[in-house]
């Protein structure tokens, strides 16, 4: 089952852009909770092209990467990647009120589709928090 999660980022597209998609700027934002960060990431934005995220929690007591290939890329526009057998898309829809940044993934068995929701939407509220101090 495909889930949806979106926001709103008051910032021009390059900014929006250039926050989602740079390793320096995704370690400042990739985490659900406050408890949790991104110590490190990689990237290497083309199609074919990896990407890595360390996702782990503050006190050390769980971690697990967050990796995959990019598979599309239309800049300013979409990203979308395979991370194991899950796809997901990225769509970025600049607007009179900023840019609508819309995130569309496979769902995952082991956590009920709310906690997903819930998981990812955090992500990108911090996502669009930061990239507004830009």
């Amino acid at each position: 089952m495909e889930i949806s999660v979106e926001t709103t980022v008051k910032a021009p597209i390059d900014k929006v852009w250039r926050a989602y998609t740079s390793p320096d700027h995704i370690t400042k934002w990739n985490f659900a909770s406050d408890d949790w960060h991104c110590p490190r990431a990689t990237g290497d934005l083309r199609i074919g092209g990896q990407f890595s995220s360390r996702m782990e929690a503050k006190d050390g007591s769980m971690g697990f990467d967050f990796a995959g290939t990019y598979t599309n890329i239309i800049e300013h526009k979409l990203i979308e990647y395979s991370f194991g057998d899950r796809v997901a898309k990225v769509e970025f829809n600049p607007g009179a009120s900023g840019v609508v940044v819309r995130v569309t993934f496979e769902s995952e068995a082991t956590h009920s589709l709310d906690q997903q929701r819930a998981g990812w939407q955090a992500i990108l509220n911090n996502f669009a928090r930061y990239a507004q101090t830009l």
